[in-house]
């Protein structure tokens, strides 16, 4: 040892040793930390809803729905298979629309006193032509085109 270390070694306090000793233990403290933040884990992801589906294929033109008997004066049939839902508001006059609901896309149900009713929201459509006569919907059904071929009603 040289005269100035042991000069050193010899001072009340911190000697150079523990000095050295110190700050290697500090690095080595230092990267310890760095290491154990470098290898946890990425956080995962938060979940997602998957993708809104588009909108609900319908029944192509042509396709027999059902009885012209079948669908009574003043109200409907909802043919939830075929996504349509026919009424007869007048004697002869038979109306079609689609049976998905403006509002959230639910299916409607059933025709009821006049209104074509969907379950998931309460909102009620006018059969004689698919207007929203109670909400939440503000929308109107759309129409679809049907004609009475013998006793059956088939889409045009």
């Amino acid at each position: 040892m040289d005269e100035h270390e042991q000069a050193c070694d010899q001072q009340p306090g911190l000697s150079r040793r523990t000095m050295v000793a110190g700050t290697g233990l500090l690095a080595v403290v230092a990267a310890a930390a760095a290491c154990s933040n470098a290898q946890s884990p990425a956080p995962a992801p938060a979940p997602q809803a998957p993708p809104p589906a588009g909108p609900p294929a319908q029944a192509a033109a042509g396709q027999r729905l059902g009885s012209a008997g079948a669908i009574p004066v003043g109200g409907g049939t909802v043919f939830p298979d075929k996504k349509v839902v026919v009424t007869q508001p007048t004697p002869g006059s038979y109306q079609a629309f689609s049976a998905i609901c403006t509002h959230e896309g639910c299916t409607v149900n059933k025709v009821v006193d006049g209104t074509i009713d969907c379950p998931c929201h309460g909102s009620k459509f006018a059969i004689t032509n698919g207007a929203p006569v109670h909400g939440p919907a503000t929308r109107p059904l759309s129409s679809r085109q049907v004609k009475v071929e013998g006793d059956s009603i088939v889409l045009a």
